[in-house]
């Protein structure tokens, strides 16, 4: 066990250097790619309809990343706004105009939304690929994508600072609910962030606030060691001190908090999940080899190597 931990250690230390944290702080986070955006916003919008019909206006996103491409992609499914979290700006506007004339031509095409074939890591998976025409009408895409309002969309994209935009906004960085109104957002996202979050309970008291009455969050969470160790789960052997080391300089590496985790902290700040969506990898580690403070997870927890939860606010 300690011979796997070695490499990761050594990497810690080194990521512990004042100069390499400087440049740690610049790392990007994904969503390079339009197709990729595409495919995520449009899975997300599939297990939104698959409890309530339609196109949801006012969205949010947790942790955007490289680009604000996958609130474009909702805002040309037809919603009305999009706002963006995240700590560090990673993004920049050439990248997202890129992205967002790149969306504009996958959606006037109706293109098949892209599979695990393309994208196998990509969660959560849906029953069909094909473009979600029963969703998203002639009717809906003739307005969503009218020259016009695509034009003005592109022009906040050119101009994200402006304080008059209405279709694009964003929030870095955000570290209070209070940065938007209560009760603002319809629908909330995130893909492959939660478990990267540190102050977890904070964060969904924040999507609690945001969110009007009936409001939903949809969030895909990977619970596996993100490459710290050669085993899927290895990252809960580490003691406190060990992972203290292993994270080095990353400002958000992986808080290792299981999936019961998040199923309690949604249904204590008042959300009724809908959907709950596991994936099972086995656990070939010794419950003795964990450290203590994961020594008696559930079996569950000890499996569950990524999760989708789809929820409602109350």
């Amino acid at each position: 066990m300690w011979k796997e931990k070695i490499k990761p250690i050594t990497i810690g230390l080194i990521l512990h250097t004042p100069f390499v944290k400087t440049l740690l702080s610049y790392r990007t986070g994904g969503t390079i790619e339009s197709k990729y955006c595409y495919s995520v916003w449009l899975r997300h919008l599939t297990m939104l309809n698959s409890v309530r019909s339609g196109v949801p206006k006012r969205v949010a996103e947790l942790g955007p990343g490289d680009s604000l491409g996958i609130g474009f992609a909702a805002l040309l499914s037809g919603c009305e706004s999009f706002r963006a979290f995240d700590v560090i700006k990673y993004w920049d506007v050439e990248r997202n105009l890129k992205i967002f004339d790149e969306l504009v031509v996958l959606f006037k095409n109706k293109a098949p939304i892209p599979d695990n074939t393309e994208y196998p890591r990509i969660q959560p998976q849906i029953d069909s690929y094909a473009f979600p025409d029963n969703i998203l009408s002639d009717e809906i895409l003739k307005d969503s994508l009218s020259e016009s309002r695509l034009a003005a969309i592109r022009e906040e994209i050119k101009n994200p600072d402006n304080l008059m935009n209405t279709f694009v906004k964003f929030y870095v960085p955000w570290d209070d609910y209070r940065v938007i109104s209560p009760d603002s957002v319809d629908f909330v996202y995130s893909q492959a962030v939660l478990e990267h979050v540190e102050d977890l309970e904070g964060t969904y008291i924040a999507f609690s606030k945001w969110l009007t009455k009936g409001g939903i969050m949809s969030h895909s969470i990977d619970f596996k060691c993100h490459r710290t160790t050669t085993r899927w789960n290895g990252h809960r052997t580490y003691s406190e001190l060990g992972w203290k080391i292993v994270k080095g300089g990353r400002m958000f590496l992986i808080n290792r908090l299981p999936y019961s985790v998040n199923l309690e902290l949604q249904k204590k700040h008042g959300f009724r999940i809908l959907k709950k969506c596991p994936l099972i990898m086995a656990n070939d580690i010794p419950r003795n080899k964990f450290s203590q403070r994961f020594r008696n997870l559930s079996e569950e927890d000890m499996t569950t190597s990524e999760a989708y939860i789809l929820s409602i606010k109350e």
